[in-house]
């Protein structure tokens, strides 16, 4: 059967027809997120040298239209940017400003007001282009995906008697050491259904409830714990009998939610 929700925790759902597509845009930090991790080195890499090409080019732009490149052996000659002799040189001198190595063989003199403008400008945007790539990464690097790699549900659900009740139970457990802080559980039943008035809702979601009026549901998850849905009046399985269950088409959601202890 095709699933709604992966076993690793990936959902199944593509996104198509979707016409806004600049909204992603406007929240760039989260799309940038989200990349997988070869297009976020992609952009990372683009980020740095597109913006070191730029402020090279213009480095040169400014030498040429000054005449600093026709006056290279003129020592009397006051350059922008003195052993600016070409566009490499330029663009290793946009590197260095942007990066502060600061080898010191090329340096801006005082007799260019220009060129004093555009290595602040270059000093601010680098600055805003390394809070922002380097928040990006970090905020990729310290997501907590793997982590779920360690927490090891049962691999089969069972209906089974509990204190004379009925009772739909399953079994999680963390492998680390490191606890998960504030962790709690709760199910969902996707099912497709049919209203009263005739409506089809396909993949409607219904609470499968864990717990969550006695608390049940928050878990020390220090040792493996068995989860437990009692089927009563409120459960969507109170009349469902064992055939129905083994032939209807539903999917149950386990979410596990909780913060790393470790970061």
């Amino acid at each position: 059967r095709q699933r709604y929700v992966e076993k690793d925790g990936k959902c199944n759902v593509q996104h198509g027809n979707v016409r806004e597509t600049y909204r992603y845009l406007t929240d760039i930090f989260t799309t940038l997120v989200d990349l997988k991790w070869r297009f976020s080195l992609l952009v990372f890499i683009l980020a740095y040298a597109v913006t070191w090409l730029f402020f090279g080019l213009i480095w040169w732009f400014i030498a040429y239209c000054r005449g600093d490149l026709d006056h290279l052996e003129d020592h009397a000659w006051t350059p922008c940017v003195n052993n600016l002799n070409g566009f490499v040189s330029a663009f290793l001198f946009s590197i260095e400003t942007e990066t502060t190595i600061g080898y010191g063989h090329r340096v801006i003199t005082d007799k260019c007001p220009e060129g004093i403008v555009l290595l602040l400008l270059q000093a601010i945007l680098g600055s805003m282009v390394n809070a922002f790539m380097v928040g990006c990464m970090f905020v990729k690097i310290s997501q907590p995906n793997k982590r779920a790699e360690t927490l090891v549900f049962s691999s089969h659900a069972v209906v089974s008697l509990r204190d004379d009740r009925l009772c739909l139970m399953f079994r999680v457990g963390d492998l680390r050491d490191s606890h998960i802080v504030e962790a709690s559980i709760r199910a969902k039943l996707i099912k497709s259904k049919q209203t009263q008035e005739g409506e089809f809702i396909p993949l409607d979601q219904t609470d499968l409830s864990v717990g969550f009026d006695t608390g049940d549901d928050r878990l020390f998850l220090v040792s493996p714990l068995i989860i437990s849905h009692e089927i009563d009046e409120r459960s969507p399985f109170w009349d469902v009998s064992r055939h129905q269950l083994e032939k209807d088409d539903f999917e149950i959601v386990v979410i596990l939610e909780g913060m790393v202890e470790a970061t």
